[in-house]
C-alpha cells in the first residue's frame, strides 16, 4: 500500500514539473512590455510609402469631363465612351507602356508620384484629366506559429508588421515573440531582419511598415521546441513497445 502511495506521489510531482515546463513566462507572451501608459512613439512615417517597382500590376483608370476624349488611354477605340480601366505591368526596366505616351517609368515612384507623372503626360491631350492608379498585386506572405498562415493581398497602400498578424489571425501561444523575422528583396537581394515584438523598438524599425512581397516568419519557442521533442519521444517509445510486445506475442506462439 506505501509503495503505491509512493508512486502516486512521483506520478504527481512529474506531471507537475511537465506542467511547470510547459508554461511560457509573461515576458515571453506579452507584446510591447517597456510601453508605458500615454507614451508617445514616433514611427518612420517616411517608411510607410510603397514604391513601385519591377513586376509590379498598376490599374489605371482615367476620367475627364469628356469621356470619349479619354477613351484611347483606357485601353478603348476612338469610338468607345471612355469608360473602364486597364492593366500595366511594370517591366523589368521599370517602365510601362502607355497608350500614346510610350514607356513611361513608373518603377522607383510612389502610387502618388506616378498618378501625378500620367495626369500631366495625359493632360498635354485631355483638359483637366482625373487619373485613378491602384496597385494591383501588392501582398505580404505570413508563415509559422500563427492561426491562419498564408499570403494576404492588401487593397490599402501599406501595411504594419502588426496588421500582418492580425490578418493571420495573431501568433499562437508558441511563437516566437523576441525574434520575428521579416524578409526582404531588393534589387534581387534578399535581407532579413529580426524583430522585438515585446519591446515598443518595433515602431522605429524600417520594417514595422512592410513592403511588396515581404514575407514575416514567426519561429517556434522553446516550449513548443520542447513539446515536439517530448512528442517525437513518446513516439518512438509507443513504437518500441509494439514491436516488443509483437516479439513476446511471437515467442509465446513459438
Amino acid at each position: 500500500m506505501k509503495t503505491r502511495n509512493n508512486n502516486k506521489t512521483y506520478i504527481l510531482a512529474i506531471f507537475s514539473l511537465l506542467m511547470l515546463s510547459s508554461c511560457a513566462p509573461k515576458k515571453d507572451i506579452v507584446y510591447f512590455q517597456d510601453m508605458n501608459s500615454n507614451q508617445e512613439i514616433s514611427s518612420l512615417v517616411k517608411n510607410s510609402t510603397q514604391l513601385l517597382s519591377p513586376n509590379d500590376l498598376l490599374k489605371v483608370s482615367v476620367l475627364a469631363f469628356d469621356m470619349s476624349a479619354v477613351a484611347l488611354f483606357n485601353g478603348q477605340g476612338i469610338s468607345g465612351s471612355g469608360g473602364g480601366s486597364k492593366t500595366y505591368l511594370i517591366n523589368n526596366d521599370g517602365f510601362i507602356e502607355f497608350p500614346l505616351l510610350g514607356n513611361i517609368k513608373m518603377a522607383g515612384l510612389t502610387r502618388v508620384e506616378a498618378t501625378s507623372l500620367l495626369k500631366e503626360k495625359i493632360g498635354e491631350y485631355v483638359k483637366d484629366p482625373i487619373v485613378n492608379l491602384e496597385l494591383e498585386n501588392f501582398k505580404i506572405t505570413v508563415l509559422g506559429e500563427v492561426a491562419r498562415p498564408g499570403v494576404f493581398h492588401i487593397n490599402n497602400e501599406r501595411v504594419t508588421l502588426l496588421e500582418a498578424l492580425g490578418l493571420a489571425g495573431d501568433m499562437t501561444i508558441f511563437g516566437e515573440r523576441k525574434s520575428v523575422l521579416v524578409i526582404r528583396e531588393n534589387d534581387g537581394k534578399r535581407s532579413s531582419t529580426s524583430v522585438d515584438l515585446t519591446s515598443d523598438e518595433v515602431f522605429r524599425l524600417p520594417v514595422y511598415y512592410l513592403s511588396q512581397n515581404d514575407v514575416v516568419y514567426i519561429k517556434p519557442n522553446n516550449t513548443k521546441i520542447k513539446q515536439s521533442k517530448a512528442n517525437s519521444t513518446n513516439l518512438v517509445l509507443s513504437v518500441v513497445g509494439i514491436l516488443l510486445s509483437a516479439a513476446a506475442l511471437i515467442v509465446r506462439l513459438n
